[in-house]
């Protein structure tokens, strides 16, 4: 169980002896211990070995209780004559001393290392003066229940973490590489960017890269939490831990192996823990003072009535005493408090949601208005051309695309890819000078002594190139060309919603969470698309300052915001909101590391599902500290006064313990 940290935890080796680490040291160990038992691939000896490794975590108990309850038998209903003096004592003793002595190893430890008041203090203590007094049967049973507990919180810690592990079982060691028309194996941290590798079916991918093959079907669950197949083609990005179900394919590697997104991901959620929730924070401070404080009032339980009660009765006295040091064990609440949020970090990334700590799971609990960027999160960001207009007589239709395409082949934006797409290769003969990207306008450059302008309206009123604003008047997205000031043409672009943009608004307004659009595109393509979804606010032609503006004021005017978006420009936005959601398929880098929330497989259905996760972890953790915080007031009471005995001191302490493990590990369990 846990004392004043809420990441420290305890669990049993081989041996049934207790060991003690952090949260997250646990799980880097274990998953180390599993990688270096049993490979990267999980199979059905694994399994095995995890029953084992429950069996013997419970054996030291299960020897406990079979000793304890044959004592009380031949002690209390059969009254044996032989089983008194030493060997009734020896029996209890060695009960005991199976499920107790780790405890008291552990309270000497912590009083070496300086911290005197641990619950491994209070339990060596209570059950210590149980047996001085002569209540063999109860000192047993309070330390083999909590013995149980322990064992319970081992497995409830397990289970919590078991996705993560699952997540590491997706990066291969070694990979198959084609170079010079061999083929080899190497270690997949020494594979260079540009290499070739071929994945066979069946086989994982060790890093990012594009698919050389004409297509084939990946298994993309660790990355998305979807365990429908994904079809990939030619020239498609593909991502470490995607699984190769059909034919041999062949990748091109554009990342490195601890650059890869898989990689960052698993960064992210091991590190997760390290972002406390403001309720475990209070939990830790809380344990801090009120373990001592409950030591003090026993001592005084057990002492003051001797100058005020005057039948005082020294055993009597001590044993409530007794009663008061196990009911206040803080177990229930520094248990399971972590461990809910830790359920809440897990059960988000098995639906490929990732948050970066326990504290943005309140965050988003508590979002009351939810802020999207357009392209590439509402829509897929995959534009195509739909019409090249030209309105110069100076210069061809194909000699102005082609120093366009030269021009936007210069820019990552997904405009540019859709021009690069329609028009081919860039002609390498164009030559470009004083290339400049303005950030929400368009891009700028010199050919042939000649300025060029490709983008948006606000483009070419900055440069004061005059046209028909009618010719903008358009559902899709308009790029402008200007050659030499003058204006040139247009090409018009259009974008498609993705399949479940709709389902999320419509899921948002559910959990009464008011919607708004932000972007930079044009006021008409804005309007048309909050109108198909129903958003309930939107915005265009925003500059990346503009964007941060209405936030501000969203913020101030609606409280808790939450900010969707998958682009460079959207980082800022990100970092000002409440709680930062990106795209991490599509993602640029610079959102997914400026993000608290990472989406894996872009789909914006993720965002209700992320706050109703979050509304969930609240609610469970809340549950747990009012019940433990009833249940250990009433029975404290009852204590102090004689009117409970060790076994509702047991119940008050480890029973609620359990229920509250029981009820944080139920958000890991829950479909969303």
């Amino acid at each position: 169980m846990i004392n004043q940290d809420p990441h420290h935890v305890h669990t049993y080796d081989a041996q049934g002896n207790m060991t003690c680490c952090t949260l997250e040291d646990k799980i880097n160990r274990d998953a180390e211990e599993h990688d270096h038992a049993h490979g990267h691939d999980h199979d059905h000896s694994h399994d095995h070995g995890a029953t084992e490794s429950n069996l013997k975590l419970f054996l030291p108990a299960i020897v406990s209780i079979v000793l304890l309850g044959s004592a009380i038998l031949i002690d209390i209903y059969f009254r044996l004559s032989f089983f008194t003096g030493w060997v009734r004592i020896s029996w209890y003793i060695l009960a005991y001393m199976l499920v107790g002595f780790p405890v008291l190893k552990d309270a000497l430890k912590g009083i070496q290392n300086g911290e005197f008041f641990t619950e491994f203090l209070l339990m060596g203590l209570a059950t210590i003066g149980a047996f001085a007094i002569g209540e063999y049967p109860e000192a047993v049973a309070v330390m083999l229940f909590y013995a149980v507990g322990e064992v319970f919180q081992t497995l409830a810690v397990r289970r919590a973490k078991s996705n993560i592990k699952d997540l590491l079982d997706q990066r291969p060691d070694e990979v198959t590489i084609v170079a010079d028309r061999k083929i080899r194996k190497i270690k997949a941290e020494t594979v260079a960017i540009g290499a070739v590798l071929e994945l066979r079916p069946g086989e994982k991918l060790a890093l990012d890269g594009t698919l050389l093959s004409n297509s084939s079907s990946f298994n993309t669950a660790a990355l998305t939490g979807e365990s429908k197949p994904d079809t990939k083609s030619k020239g498609e990005t593909v991502l470490a831990g995607m699984i190769n179900l059909n034919s041999v394919s062949q990748v091109r590697v554009t990342a490195a192996y601890k650059d890869s997104k898989l990689s960052r991901i698993l960064e992210l959620v091991q590190h997760a823990t390290s972002q406390k929730a403001q309720t475990e924070l209070f939990i830790r401070k809380f344990a801090k003072y009120y373990t001592p404080g409950v030591v003090v009032l026993a001592l005084l339980i057990w002492l003051v009535p001797y100058f005020f009660v005057s039948d005082y009765i020294f055993s009597e006295w001590l044993y409530r005493s007794l009663i008061f040091l196990v009911i206040s064990c803080p177990c229930a609440l520094v248990i399971s408090i972590p461990l809910g949020y830790f359920g809440g970090i897990g059960a988000a990334s098995r639906n490929g949601i990732l948050f970066k700590g326990g504290n943005f799971l309140d965050i988003m609990a508590n979002v009351k208005q939810v802020v999207m960027d357009k392209t590439g999160t509402l829509t897929k960001g995959v534009f195509t051309v739909q019409e090249v207009k030209i309105s110069s007589h100076e210069i061809s239709k194909e000699e102005l695309l082609r120093m366009v395409n030269a021009l936007e082949s210069k820019s990552t934006h997904p405009v540019a890819t859709a021009i690069g797409e329609y028009a081919g290769d860039p002609d390498a003969s164009v030559s470009l000078e004083e290339v400049e990207e303005i950030p929400g306008h368009g891009l700028k450059a010199k050919i042939r002594g000649k300025e060029i302008l490709v983008g948006n309206a606000k483009l070419m009123d900055r440069y004061a190139v005059s046209y028909d604003s009618t010719l903008l008047e358009t559902a899709n997205t308009v790029i402008a060309i200007a050659y030499d000031r003058k204006f040139a043409g247009l090409i018009t672009i259009a974008d498609e919603l993705k399949e479940d943009a709709l389902i999320t608004i419509r899921a948002l307004h559910k959990l009464n969470v008011t919607t708004t659009m932000l972007s930079g595109d044009k006021k008409s393509v804005v309007k048309d698309v909050a109108e198909k979804l129903g958003i309930d606010h939107a915005f265009g032609d925003l500059l990346p300052e503009d964007k941060v503006n209405k936030v501000k004021e969203i913020k101030g005017a609606h409280g808790s915001v939450a900010f969707v978006g998958d682009g460079v420009n959207d980082a800022p936005v990100i970092a000002l909101s409440d709680a930062g959601i990106a795209m991490g398929g599509l993602g640029s880098d610079a959102a997914i590391e400026t993000a608290d929330v990472v989406i894996q497989d872009d789909k914006p259905s993720k965002i209700p599902i992320a706050i109703a996760i979050g509304k969930q972890t609240k609610q469970i953790v809340w549950q747990n500290i009012s019940m433990a915080f009833a249940v250990k007031a009433m029975v404290l009471l009852l204590g102090a006064s004689g009117l409970a005995t060790m076994w509702e001191a047991v119940f008050a302490d480890v029973g609620v313990a359990l229920l509250a493990i029981l009820n944080a590990v139920r958000v890991q369990r829950m479909r969303f």
